[in-house]
């Protein structure tokens, strides 16, 4: 073999190794690990998924309040709010 193809070869060994010593692959190697790493993952985007729809919704419920002056959307929001403070007042 030539000098270059060696060079090559352990330019190459060199990448694989600093690959295998790399986070991602450390987690994948282990069958719990990868299990454990997407259950956290699975529960975090779960977790901010319903965090985000309740932000979401009360602005735009809060947002179309402000619209009382509208017929259609001020009478929808007055049934929404009077059913949501109907709901506080039973607890």
């Amino acid at each position: 073999m030539s000098q270059e193809e060696l060079t090559a070869i352990a330019r190459l060994t060199q990448e694989v190794e600093r690959l295998n010593t790399h986070r991602f692959v450390a987690i994948h190697n282990s069958v719990w690990r990868l299990l454990l790493f997407q259950f956290s993952r699975g529960l975090a985007f779960g977790l901010g998924s319903v965090l985000g729809a309740t932000i979401l919704v009360s602005l735009l419920l809060w947002w179309l309040a402000q619209f009382e002056f509208i017929p259609i959307v001020g009478d929808w929001t007055r049934q929404i709010i009077e059913w949501i403070e109907n709901t506080r007042a039973a607890r």
